[in-house]
């Protein structure tokens, strides 16, 4: 196994406004952090002085976004990834702890959608969806435990849903999943606490992105959405990355099991 590199603080980003929130010298690693909210939760990282790892299966996206975090005067790296293979989650691990000296930060992004009327859904679709949505959430963080215990601050922000809150008609699989990622975030929140380790959870409303962009399209589906949001928008992957921020620095030190949505006011309306 390599030597792990030293710890050294991040040159040439912009400094937060407050120390609370200075991210210098910590290292992250975002799953699914190639796109979408992974990539805006990455960007606020970076921007507060993270160093972070990217850890996606699409190599040329990977390397698209850590180009954009450099460019940001931090250090990045990625890491190809697939979550449903537990070797390739510790791999990432590995890579991120050599990379950087350590773990501080783990954002658990990664994530499919799908679904379909329930009697029609297959034991395939189902375990697709559930495995990449929570299990293979738990054995991240899991993997990530004796990092995080060890950096003396660690922090895991988890990626729900509204559909954490909400049930669905045609996203059974996926509510089922995200509503899993509620109670595994206050569990492990519960767990951990002693070890210095605060686990929390952000629940996106509806946010432009690959995921969304049938949705975005669809006319009088759209509509309804807008008319229901407080906000009358869908919101923007970087509009993720204060909560990120938040969540990942000692402004939220004595904050952990929480579930904290950021979606323009759609699940108060």
């Amino acid at each position: 196994m390599l030597a792990s590199a030293p710890r050294l603080p991040s040159k040439g980003c912009p400094m937060p406004a407050s120390p609370l929130f200075d991210l210098t010298g910590t290292a992250a690693l975002v799953t699914g952090g190639n796109g979408g909210i992974g990539r805006g939760i990455a960007l606020g990282l970076a921007g507060a002085g993270a160093e972070v790892m990217v850890a996606a299966r699409d190599e040329a996206k990977n390397a698209a976004v850590v180009a954009e975090l450099r460019a940001l005067g931090i250090r990045a790296e990625s890491v190809v990834c697939d979550v449903l293979d537990l070797a390739s989650i510790e791999a990432a691990m590995t890579a991120t702890v050599q990379a950087f000296g350590g773990l501080d930060i783990l954002v658990n992004n990664a994530g499919v959608a799908g679904g379909g009327r329930p009697e029609t859904i297959t034991d395939e679709v189902w375990d697709r969806i559930v495995d990449t949505n929570l299990r293979a959430m738990f054995q991240c963080c899991r993997a990530a435990h004796h990092h995080l215990k060890a950096s003396g601050r660690g922090k895991v922000i988890n990626i729900g849903s509204m559909y954490s809150l909400f049930g669905s008609n045609r996203a059974i699989p996926y509510a089922a999943s995200k509503g899993g990622v509620v109670q595994l975030t206050k569990s492990l929140a519960a767990a951990w606490a002693p070890d210095g380790i605060q686990v929390n959870a952000i629940l996106p409303g509806w946010i432009t992105t690959e995921m969304t962009a049938g949705v975005a399209t669809s006319g009088a589906m759209h509509d309804r959405i807008v008319a229901r949001t407080p906000a009358g928008r869908f919101g923007e992957p970087e509009e993720l990355a204060g909560a990120g921020v938040f969540l990942a620095s000692h402004a939220s030190d004595f904050v952990t099991g929480i579930v904290l949505p950021v979606d323009g006011g759609y699940s108060a309306s």
